[in-house]
Parts: C-alpha cells; structure tokens; sequence
C-alpha cells in the first residue's frame, strides 16, 4: 500500500508561490499578501491499494472483517458459524481494596457465558474503566448459538400466537451468534424483563458516551429501527473495532447503514480497477435469495 502525502506537496506548493510572488508584485499593485499553509485546504493521506484510492473514512487495515460481520434477518449466520475463539467470561472478584483480582466482568447470573476473544478482552477493559468512573456494569447475554437461538425464537412465536414481535431474531439472524454481541446492563436491571426505560440508567448513559473508545456500538439504536428491523435496544452493545465504532458512533449510524456506506465504498474501488481480492473478505451476500451464505 502506498500513501499520498499531500502535506509535503502542499507545503512545496507553498514554497514556489513564495519564491514567484516578488515577480508579480514588480508588474502589479503594491499590496501586501499574507496567507499561510493554514490557508490552504488541508488533505489527509489517503491509503492507495495497488494504485487504487481507498475512498472511505475507516481504512481496510483497521477493520477487521470479522468484527464488523453483520447478522440480520437478510444476512443470515448459518448453523455452522461459531465465534473463533470462544471464551468462557470469567465471573470478576475483587481485592479487599477493590481493585479487580482476575481480570473478569460482572456477570448478572450465575449462568456461563462466552464471548470471542478480542471482544471478550474489550469488555473487561471497558467495565473496569467504569469501574474507574464509579459505574458497575453487568452481562447479562453473551453468545448464543445457532441451535440456542432456534430455540428462544419459536418459544417467542408460541407465546405470541405466532407472531414475530421484534424481539427475539429468528436463527442466523441474531448478533448474538457472532460471539461480539453483548447485553450489558446495571445492577438494579439483573433480573428485571428489558424495556427502553434502560436507556434513562445512568449506566446506559455512561456506555452511550464511552462504548466506542473500546470498541463497541449500540446495536439497535431507537432511530434506527427501520433500518435494523429490531426494537430499540439501549442495553446490546457489539464488538467492530476501535476505528469503525468511532466512525459509527460518531456519524450516528447503525451497523446495517455503515455497511451500505462500505458496500458503495468497495464498488467504487473494483470500478476504478483496484484488486477484487483485497475488498473481498469485507463484502457480504445476502441470503434473501440465495438462503445460505
């Protein structure tokens, strides 16, 4: 991959206009000019693939095409896919000082969760900076299988008298199955049965700010439901990475529309003759038609 550096052409732009103007200050009026680089549009280097721009804000080697899988009821998870690697959270102990003593999480149940690996080091290292901030967060939901989430979906249909009401994800759909979804919530929520007045938590508050300099984003923001086609979630957080949750969170985006955005993105870098094979491992089929990825 090659750079651009725009600020070394800018700044030798700079110097010849310096070195000319005397020239036709002599023929013109006598006025003074001040302008400094400062002036001048500042461009940042952008990445080249082969001799290709990469035109988009995150570039391809901060991303991660794993952890910025998307799961929906239109890009469907098979049964086969699992998280690698999985991990078993651990339940956090403490010091008698209160300092955290193995590096694990609040865990709202007893029950054993899992979560891939680089996520699962993500939120540690984001519950402990609560921690720090005098906020205590809880898992209450990690990863869930393909089997686990067929089961949940269909009790979901019974109950409803077969009617699917946006809460639970029928299997291959769920963000859960990815291993990088998580459903974090307070100490008084535990065990409570989850609803949107979670978002008015100072917990949720808290992740709402501070998420996306671990990594993560809010899942299924309450503006965004159209979009995702799942109810407003304030407590599912997923895992995609330092530089596409900052470039999500920031731009007010949801999952689904950041891939659109990189979709539009890798078309214009195979229309400009850049390589198939690199964009490759971050396009995705969708399984409306085909039924299997």
């Amino acid at each position: 991959m090659k750079w651009i550096d725009w600020k070394r052409i800018l700044a030798g732009i700079f110097a010849t206009v310096l070195m000319i103007l005397p020239v036709f200050q002599v023929y013109g009026e006598e006025e003074e000019i001040e302008f400094t680089l400062e002036d001048l549009v500042e461009l940042e280097e952008v990445p080249i693939y082969g001799d290709v721009e990469w035109d988009f804000p995150v570039d391809l080697s901060s991303m991660d095409p794993v952890m910025i899988r998307l799961a929906n009821q239109h890009y469907l998870l098979s049964e086969k896919d699992k998280p690698d690697p999985l991990v078993t959270m651990k339940k956090r102990k403490t010091n008698k000082d209160g300092s955290n003593a193995n590096g694990g999480v609040n865990k709202a149940s007893s029950s054993e969760m899992m979560l891939q690996g680089e996520c699962a080091d993500a939120l540690v290292e984001m519950f402990e900076a609560a921690l720090g901030d005098g906020i205590t967060l809880y898992l209450k939901s990690a990863y869930r299988s393909y089997k686990t989430q067929n089961t949940m979906y269909y009790n979901r249909l019974k109950r409803n008298g077969g009617k699917d009401d946006g809460w639970v994800s029928k299997p291959g759909a769920s963000d859960h199955q990815t291993g990088l979804g998580c459903d974090i919530v307070s100490r008084a929520w535990r065990d409570k049965a989850m609803n949107e007045k979670f978002a008015e938590t100072e917990e949720a508050q808290w992740l709402l700010e501070h998420a996306q300099e671990y990594g993560f984003i809010l899942r299924y923001p309450s503006d965004k439901q159209e979009e995702t086609e799942i109810n407003f979630e304030p407590w599912h957080y997923r895992y995609v990475g330092k530089a596409a949750a900052a470039y999500i969170m920031d731009n007010g985006l949801c999952l689904e529309e950041f891939h659109i955005r990189l979709q539009e993105a890798i078309d214009q870098f195979k229309a400009m003759g850049g390589d198939p094979a690199i964009v490759a491992p971050y396009e995705q089929i969708c399984t409306d038609e085909e039924g299997e990825q």
